[in-house]
């Protein structure tokens, strides 16, 4: 048995239909490198192999009404490999639109809390005879560094290569735990719950001033609740739309090199450059910068166990209101070096640490009266979307023995922010997954096709 941690459990508190709270990697794949070229119980056969070796993928959630805590993770006795894989024939054309719609149907589905938490699709019928594989994993199993790790376990360096060893941290799960032991948990948990608050409140208190100081000095970042208006914000539905890009990750090291700054920044650039472009062909640019939230791994900041989601964020301004390339770059690397510094001012369990106290009933409560309410197009804008840039394995990759030729991550939306950009680098390619809620963004490709113009300018731009 593995309890939840306070927050990989707020994913779960915060998801209703219309707010899904999982992650999905799209995964274009060549399988005439698999030994003797792709078959699909081949490719199941393998798979098979490899979720047998990894706990994460045979866990479930267990949560009776006696269990007054955080829900747990338990073996699932009855696991069935044909509950979490499916085979889907792409209709024709079999173009990247269609690849996104029918990824774009999946990711607006809700996981069944009754089996283990993640899902894979086989989608066959790209030209080529390539295909292709949507994986999705609910955000309470995995967070993005932590997803790209799972990819890195299932897949090899050859396409015969070996089952992959456990991942340091990982260890089978128990069975059902008994009443009294979850009831004992349970209570000990709430008994300690003051001493908890009573030693991280300090902290806390001595972190508001601080923060305050800077903010009043414009030394920090962004504030929250002060991002412009755009069509992006709103209330969302469980539908969604996708759309994917791939630039060549020499390039933004170029224009890293170049400019002196981080990749970090040249993702953001690129990133601002396209919105830029796509809100001003929707007549809607905003005369300010947009706010995006940034997600940041701590998994290096921390040495305790905080479950699978070991993540704070900060927030960015993101200059789409300037119309000169190499500008929106040193804007970035000014605005992200305060943003991080204020950001560090946060120790790296803090996050982690309050989550522990997170209320079910109340999370689940308020996140239906304000979608009910609409409240997101009520109040000023917190944020105007989320942008996340996830490291990859440097190397080719098989996934199951087939080639890994694109992989694009796609996060989750909120009410409030109809738009998640995700970034992900590996095997000399940059994969940028969207999706966003589709009454607020029906259609994104014209943001993905910006993307490469984006990348030319800032290459264009580059100091010699």
């Amino acid at each position: 048995m593995q309890r939840l941690s306070g927050l990989d459990a707020s994913f779960l508190y915060l998801e209703t239909p219309s707010q899904v709270l999982h992650v999905c990697g799209l995964l274009t794949l060549d399988g005439s490198t698999m030994p003797g070229g792709y078959a699909f119980p081949e490719f199941k056969r393998r798979l098979a192999e490899r979720v047998a070796v990894l706990p994460a993928f045979r866990r479930k959630l267990h949560n009776p009404l006696w269990n007054l805590n955080h829900p747990v993770w338990v073996e699932d006795e009855d696991f069935d490999l044909d509950n979490h894989v499916h085979r889907i024939g792409l209709p024709a054309p079999g173009d990247d639109r269609e690849l996104a719609e029918m990824c774009a149907h999946i990711a607006g589905q809700r996981l069944d809390r009754a089996h283990p938490l993640w899902q894979c699709y086989v989608i066959e019928g790209l030209p080529d005879g390539r295909l292709a594989v949507l994986l999705k994993m609910h955000h309470a199993s995995v967070d993005g560094v932590g997803g790209a790790s799972l990819i890195g376990y299932l897949a090899g360096l050859e396409p015969d290569a070996p089952l992959p060893e456990l991942p340091a941290g990982e260890r089978h799960n128990d069975g059902l735990p008994t009443r009294l032991r979850l009831l004992r948990e349970s209570a000990d948990s709430l008994l300690h719950r003051p001493f908890e608050v009573a030693r991280l409140l300090p902290e806390l208190l001595g972190l508001v001033p601080k923060w305050a100081m800077k903010t009043l000095r414009g030394k920090g970042m962004p504030v929250p609740f002060t991002a412009p208006r755009t069509s992006l914000n709103g209330t969302i539905t469980g539908h969604r739309s996708v759309a994917f890009a791939q630039l060549d990750l020499d390039a933004v090291k170029q224009v890293k090199d170049a400019f002196g700054v981080t990749v970090n920044d040249v993702v953001l650039a690129l990133v601002s450059g396209a919105l830029r472009q796509f809100l001003l062909g929707r007549g809607e640019l905003p005369g300010d910068p947009l706010v995006a939230t940034v997600p940041v791994s701590v998994h290096e900041r921390t040495e305790r166990d905080h479950g699978s989601n070991q993540v704070s964020a900060f927030f960015a301004s993101l200059p789409t209101h300037l119309p000169d390339p190499a500008a929106r770059v040193f804007f970035l690397a000014e605005a992200n070096r305060r943003a991080k510094d204020h950001h560090y001012d946060i120790d790296a369990d803090m996050l982690a640490d309050w989550a522990q106290f997170s209320p079910a009933s109340v999370f689940g409560l308020g996140v239906r009266a304000y979608s009910a309410l609409r409240l997101a197009e009520r109040h000023p804008v917190v944020h105007n979307l989320i942008i996340s840039n996830v490291p990859g394995p440097p190397m080719p990759l098989y996934l199951l023995g087939a080639r890994i030729t694109g992989l694009y991550p796609l996060g989750p939306v909120f009410h409030g922010a109809g738009l998640n950009i995700t970034v992900l680098s590996t095997d000399g390619k940059v994969g940028v997954g969207l999706l966003g809620a589709k009454e607020l963004v029906k259609d994104l490709w014209p943001l993905a096709d910006a993307l490469p113009e984006a990348m030319d300018e800032l290459s264009k731009a580059a100091p010699v």
